[in-house]
C-alpha cells in the first residue's frame, strides 16, 4: 500500500472519529459585550416611577430617589439625592419613609440641608462628581434667570447627572434654561415644566434642543403648580424632534 493511499485512510478515520463525537463538544455560548447600556428608552419605560411633583425613582441594581415628596408607594433607597431645601423637595418625613441606615444621600452644601438632613450625607457644590456604590453623580448649576429669585444662583443649589448601568440621566432640578445646559450631555433628562418656579412648557423645550437627549420626561406639574396640559404641550412642541415620554404619577 502507497503512503499516499495510507494517508487518506487515516485522514477518513479521523473524519468519522470527528463527526462521531462532535455532537458532544459544549456549544460555545454567545458573550454580549460588557458595559452596553440600555437602550434609553427601554430604560426610561422599565426602570424611572415618577410620584408626583419632583419626585423621581430610579430602579435598576440601586433603588436612587430624587426629591422624594408626598410619596405613595415607597422602597429603601440606595441613595437619595436631593436638589435644594424648598419644602417640596427636601422633606424629611418622605426621606424618612426609605432611609435606612446604608442608605447615602446627596446634597447641595447649603446650611438648610445640613439643618435638616441626617445620616450619611454627602454635599457637593455646582462641578463637584463623586461615585457611590457604583453611580457617578455629578451635580450640575440650576438656577433662575432674569427677575425670579426663586432659585439664585448664589445659593449654589443643583441639578445632576447620574450614570446608572452606562445611562446617563440628567435631573435638570428647579430651574430656568440656562447656558450651562449646552454643555450637558445626557441620554435621558428630566425638566420642570410648572411655568412659575421653573421653566415652563415652552423655556423648557428649548433646553431639552440644547442638550438632544434620547428620552424627555417632564416633571414638576400637576401640584403646586401646572397641569397636565403643560406636559401635553410640552410634548406636542417637540413632536418629531424628541421622544417625550410623559409618565404616570405612581
Amino acid at each position: 500500500m502507497g503512503e499516499e493511499e495510507i494517508m487518506k485512510k487515516c485522514l477518513f478515520v479521523l473524519m468519522i472519529c470527528y463527526l462521531a463525537v462532535q455532537p458532544c463538544l459544549p456549544v460555545a455560548e454567545k458573550v454580549e459585550p460588557k458595559g452596553t447600556p440600555m437602550n434609553p428608552m427601554t430604560f426610561a419605560v422599565l426602570n424611572i416611577s415618577w410620584h408626583g411633583q419632583s419626585a423621581i425613582e430610579v430602579h435598576d441594581k440601586l433603588t436612587i430617589f430624587i426629591d422624594p415628596y408626598e410619596l405613595k408607594k415607597t422602597a429603601k433607597a440606595d441613595l437619595i439625592l436631593i436638589t435644594h431645601p424648598h419644602p417640596e423637595c427636601l422633606s424629611p418625613a418622605d426621606i424618612k419613609k426609605i432611609q435606612t441606615p446604608d442608605t447615602v444621600i446627596v446634597s447641595p452644601d447649603d446650611k438648610e440641608c445640613r439643618k435638616k438632613l441626617s445620616g450619611d450625607v454627602r454635599y457637593l457644590k455646582p462641578g463637584q462628581t463623586i461615585t457611590v456604590k457604583d453611580v457617578v453623580i455629578e451635580a450640575v448649576p440650576a438656577y433662575n434667570r432674569g427677575f425670579k429669585f426663586f432659585h439664585n444662583k448664589s445659593f449654589n443649589w443643583v441639578g445632576y447627572i447620574l450614570t446608572v448601568e452606562g445611562v446617563r440621566i440628567y435631573d435638570a432640578g428647579d430651574t430656568d434654561r440656562i447656558p450651562e445646559m449646552k454643555q450637558t450631555k445626557a441620554d435621558i433628562a428630566f425638566f420642570p415644566i410648572s411655568g412659575i418656579f421653573s421653566m415652563g412648557p415652552k423655556e423648557a423645550a428649548k433646553a431639552a434642543l440644547d442638550i438632544n437627549p434620547k428620552v424627555v420626561i417632564p416633571v414638576l406639574y400637576g401640584r403646586t403648580s401646572g397641569s397636565a396640559s403643560n406636559a401635553e404641550e410640552f410634548k406636542k412642541l417637540l413632536e418629531n424632534k424628541l421622544n417625550v415620554l410623559i409618565k404616570e404619577e405612581e
